[in-house]
């Protein structure tokens, strides 16, 4: 006997509950499966537990610049690792069981643990018992890339997951991965107290940015007292438990660095090795990302797959457009893409980066003629009253259609106010509509419409 739904959706991540919401209001019955925790990366191992470790790194550190603000703490700043672990896990926890009463109380939604994995197109399999329906949503998605390093079978290592449980602090935390998540972990170590080393195969951290904001990156890194070392070519890994190292050989010189705790992050691969994908016939590329068109259907009727298994976005942002893409076009007969979507994300170091669009060098790499605005954070009235003057905010304009193209706010609170400006990509509007805006006094976002008003070509970086 198997149990018939008019839809399945296979993971309870972003995307994956919305929809069922969405199904289910409208009189569908929904099966929606989940083998381990409800809400995904985001809420267990990602977004939402590492942000509030970023915040308890801030406070570390403030709580060292006190006297700077002419406010004394009474002696040195002391980090209970412990603690920083509750209140992480208490956030997450709180987070995820929002997540479960909101999923109890659906219509028409059926919530089913287990493991999922195709029998047919139409059949999937979970433990002991066999459901099927004519519509299944993937939304399975992703984990961290164990490396192909030598040494990686026999020297312990943490992943993203593990070393948000640590409840002591490193003596001295390698980090191998010079980008987004390698980054944001190495800060807030250091922050809590622990020596922190960042190797990077690349000749400069986030390779894929503009080099202007890699190397005031770097820099703001270096001032928090981590070494970096890049350029890390054909790594090794060696050692044990309190006495690990990472070895690149083809460094120039010879990099051998020693720590006590080793963090590899250096990428994430899609959750779709064990969906039995293949007896349904759905097509993969050669990374085991699900391919999908510009509505996330899959090669095969009836399949569609959002968020980070179909390799056309890695945040949780991206999924969740992914799940108002797909009931746009399932329910609303809204003919919405993925397409249409502008690049944005953000870097959660302090001070944070938030970027949209494309990077000068990309603008010129596909022919637009270049202006560009930039404005040092410390001629930003806001960023001097707060004491965090580090990074600069840059915008990027084609002259022909004077269009914004794109924008990088490296500095307090350019996360937040860079969103102005992606609103206005959105509207397809001219950037003068944001020169000609009246911002309020005192704040980060007032200096957007200077940045726009001192537009200049420059020439392009050799």
């Amino acid at each position: 006997m198997s149990r018939r739904f008019d839809a399945i959706v296979v993971g309870a991540g972003q995307a994956g509950p919305s929809l069922a919401a969405r199904l289910g209001a409208a009189g569908r019955s929904v099966a929606l499966i989940e083998r381990k925790l409800m809400g995904g990366t985001c809420v267990n191992t990602g977004c939402i537990p590492t942000k509030a470790m970023v915040a308890s790194a801030y406070v570390a550190h403030m709580g060292r610049r006190a006297a700077e603000y002419g406010v004394s703490t009474g002696g040195q700043v002391r980090v209970d690792m412990e603690g920083v672990w509750k209140r992480t896990r208490g956030i997450s926890e709180r987070s995820r069981g929002n997540v479960e009463s909101w999923v109890a109380g659906m219509p028409n939604v059926t919530l089913i643990r287990g493991h999922a994995r195709f029998e047919s197109p139409r059949v999937l399999r979970v433990g002991d018992e066999v459901i099927e329906a004519e519509h299944i949503f993937l939304n399975v998605g992703g984990r961290a890339v164990a490396p192909d390093f030598p040494g990686v079978d026999t020297v312990p290592y943490l992943t993203n997951v593990g070393v948000m449980d640590l409840k002591t602090l490193p003596r001295h935390l390698l980090i191998v991965g010079g980008s987004y998540i390698g980054l944001e972990f190495g800060q807030m170590f250091r922050r809590f107290g622990a020596g922190v080393t960042i190797i990077e195969r690349s000749e400069r951290l986030l390779p894929r940015e503009d080099p202007d904001v890699s190397a005031a990156i770097a820099g703001i890194l270096q001032n928090d007292g981590i070494a970096l070392h890049l350029g890390a070519e054909c790594i090794e890994l060696e050692g044990a438990a309190g006495d690990v190292g990472v070895i690149a050989r083809c460094a120039e010189p010879r990099m051998e660095i020693r720590g006590s705790d080793l963090l590899l992050a250096v990428g994430r691969r899609p959750n779709t090795d064990d969906l039995g994908l293949e007896h349904a016939e759905v097509e993969t590329d050669e990374h085991g990302y699900i391919v999908v068109d510009d509505q996330c259907r899959t090669n095969v009727d009836g399949i569609w797959a959002m968020g980070d298994c179909n390799g056309r976005g890695a945040f949780t942002h991206t999924s969740y457009n992914d799940y108002e893409i797909v009931a746009a076009n399932v329910l609303d007969d809204e003919p919405r893409r993925i397409s249409d979507r502008i690049p944005a994300y953000a870097l959660y170091i302090d001070p944070p980066l938030g970027r949209i669009g494309m990077t000068e060098h990309e603008a010129r790499q596909r022919g637009y003629d270049v202006l560009v605005g930039i404005r040092p954070m410390t001629r930003v009235g806001r960023a001097i009253e707060r004491g965090e003057t580090q990074g600069f905010m840059k915008v990027v304009v084609d002259a022909q259609s004077e269009r914004l193209l794109g924008a990088a706010m490296l500095g307090a609170s350019g996360d937040e106010a860079i969103h102005s400006l992606l609103d206005v990509m959105y509207a397809d509007a001219p950037y003068r509509i944001v020169t000609h805006a009246v911002h309020i006094h005192p704040t980060i976002s007032e200096l957007l419409p200077t940045t726009l008003q001192d537009l200049h070509r420059v020439s392009p970086p050799q």
